[in-house]
């Protein structure tokens, strides 16, 4: 169950909003001022693993035999 990220068209407010299925994400309802004139954002947290160069981290990696 995902948690996007929003944003009102109305009140310019940010929220989060806890998703069961994709037919909910759409017109979600601002937590302060109750309009559904909002639109999702792209997660910084969700390109945060995109970047080229890191070192480690990876699964299974450890030098086991």
């Amino acid at each position: 169950m995902p948690i996007y990220e929003y944003r009102c068209k109305d009140c310019g407010k940010t929220f989060e909003k806890l998703v069961f299925n994709s037919s909910q994400s759409k017109n979600v309802e601002c937590s302060h001022c109750k309009s559904k004139n909002t639109e999702k954002l792209v997660s910084a947290i969700s390109s945060a693993g995109l970047s080229s160069g890191s070192s480690g981290g990876s699964c299974g990696y450890g030098g086991f035999s």
